[in-house]
Parts: structure tokens; sequence; C-alpha cells
């Protein structure tokens, strides 16, 4: 048996087992720390001479908190929503998505899934391992390629300020 099987059927056992009781507890980011987080997404940005649009979403793609810099374009808005909603909804960061798309290992019509934008500049955000949301930044110019993304690079900086928080929240 493979890994990737074993791994499957012992998460299965696992969720059957912890949905017996009839409910299921989830992490979230406090207020506080998202707002941190796209603070300092957007600072990152900023310092390097960009204004720019930050979302964070939790880990349901609800919107939790939104920044929007001075002169961040009227695009940044919905752009910035939907690169975080794009990465918690299909668990990848985007630019990692959009490069899986240019190869062909992911199908077309994934980039037509209503809300998706496989774009650099979504970020997943995890603690202790569990995915509890991500961060979507818009309005950077784009980089030589998706790898090299500025919103991903601000989007980045954003989720390293909180990992110390998140790696010791109870």
């Amino acid at each position: 048996m493979r890994f990737g099987t074993l791994l499957i059927l012992v998460s299965m056992f696992s969720s059957v087992h912890a949905e017996d009781k009839g409910i299921f507890t989830t992490r979230s980011m406090t207020i506080e720390t998202a707002s941190k987080a796209a603070w300092q997404a957007m600072k990152a940005c900023r310092d390097k001479g960009y204004s720019v649009a930050v979302a964070v979403v939790d880990k349901s793609g609800i919107l939790q908190v939104f920044y929007r810099d001075r002169f961040a374009g009227p695009h940044s808005v919905q752009t910035a929503i939907s690169k975080a909603w794009t990465a918690v909804s299909f668990h990848v960061n985007t630019n990692e998505l959009a490069d899986m798309l240019q190869r062909g290992e992911i199908p077309q019509q994934v980039q037509h899934n209503p809300g998706a934008l496989l774009v650099g500049g979504g970020v997943n955000v995890y603690s202790q391992g569990e995915l509890i949301g991500a961060i979507g930044v818009s309005g950077a110019p784009p980089g030589k390629s998706e790898r090299d993304s500025i919103d991903g690079a601000c989007a980045n900086i954003g989720v390293k300020s909180v990992e110390e928080i998140l790696e010791f929240a109870d």
C-alpha cells in the first residue's frame, strides 16, 4: 500500500471518528492577528513604493480584514479578495496554482471557477499545520514570473509577521 493511500485511509478514519460527537472544532485567527498580517503585507509593499489592497479571509474564504492603501487602484479591491479566496479554497498558494495551470498540471476550467483568480499574491496561513485562512495582495506590478510576484512577496511578509503567534496559539 502506498503512503498516500495509507494517509487517506487514516484521514478518513480520523474524520469519521471525530464526527461521532456531532460537532467539530476549528481554529481561526483573531481580528488582531489578521489585522497585523494585513498591515505588515501592506507596509512591505508600501516600503517598495507600491500602493496595494490586502484581504485576509478565514478558512471558509469569508473576508475577515481588508486594507486598501490610498493610491491602490479600484480593481485591487476585488482582486485581493479573490486571491485570498482562491488560495484558501484550493489549499494552494495562487502563484503555485498559476504555475500548475501554465504547465498543464491542472485543467483549464479551474481558472473559470467563479471567484477563482490564478495569479500570484494569494498565500495560505497555517497554525500548527492547520490551514486557518489566507491573505491576498493586489496592486503591485507583476514580476517576471508568478514566482517573482511582488504581491506574493508582500503577502508572505504578512504571513511571516504572525507565524510565531500562530504556532504557539492554543
